[in-house]
């Protein structure tokens, strides 16, 4: 039943993903502003999210919602654990005001949907360039803080699985600094349903917290890093305890 339930779900993004792309590419042609593009992309992804609720059964418990709250003027950047493609997905879904990933420049290729990635202001980083893509990272995620957009990066780098602990790395924490915006730690279990790179979803709930904003000025990349990551992975521990039944909370590395 998983099987069938994850192949509806998949049929609903590939048929849904078409006429949201197409809608976005004909409001560009016609020169239409840049956040009514997100706004018909925010849509879709809020549907992909419903619809592996009503299929799969996958539903949400979050809690620290009010920490996206802030002020409207004031960006942030984002510092998420990552574990499936579910919270890129739901993130945009929940923000009401345009939100930016920074993400490797392979998914640009990928039919309709990365077409909508293109259309949009979005980070995409050639990560076979490390130096390059942090430059561009840096210098494009400043611009876009500054026009009052959030930007949401997964400083693990890639998806890791339940129970598991990437290696965090400072770049987030240094845009953030660079542009004196806050950060908000983000913990989410989404590998309880949907683990990484496997196709088969499970009926479950996506446990979401969302820090307090952890404010940047005075402070250095790895120490602001330290702290992101010591919160993330507490918050893991506390909030899906059988993933790490035997292993005790990672300190985080010098």
């Amino acid at each position: 039943m998983a099987l069938i339930r994850s192949l509806l779900h998949l049929v609903v993004l590939v048929v849904t993903v078409i006429p949201y792309t197409l809608a976005i590419l004909l409001l560009r042609v016609f020169g239409a502003p840049v956040r009514l593009r997100y706004r018909v992309a925010r849509a879709w992804l809020k549907l992909s999210v419903d619809s592996a609720r009503w299929i799969v059964g996958i539903r949400t418990r979050i809690t620290g919602l009010e920490h996206l709250q802030g002020d409207p003027a004031q960006g942030a950047v984002l510092l998420a654990k990552h574990q499936s493609a579910y919270e890129t997905l739901l993130m945009p879904a929940l923000l009401h005001r345009p939100l930016a990933y920074v993400f490797k420049k392979e998914l640009l290729s990928i039919p309709f949907f990365g077409w909508s990635l293109a259309s949009l202001d979005m980070v995409h980083i050639d990560r076979g360039h490390p130096a390059r893509a942090f430059v561009k990272m840096l210098q494009m995620g400043q611009q876009l803080l500054a026009r009052g957009h959030w930007v949401i990066i997964f400083p693990e780098g890639t998806r890791v699985a339940r129970g598991q602990q990437g290696k965090y790395m400072a770049g987030g924490a240094q845009l953030a600094i660079k542009a004196g915006v806050p950060v908000i730690p983000v913990a989410v279990t989404s590998a309880r349903v949907w683990p990484p790179k496997a196709f088969i979803k499970r009926a479950g709930i996506v446990d979401v917290s969302i820090g307090q904003p952890i404010a940047t000025t005075g402070r250095k990349p790895d120490e602001l890093m330290r702290e992101v990551q010591q919160w993330i992975e507490a918050e893991m521990h506390r909030l899906d305890p059988d993933a790490y039944a035997h292993a005790a909370p990672d300190a985080p590395q010098p």
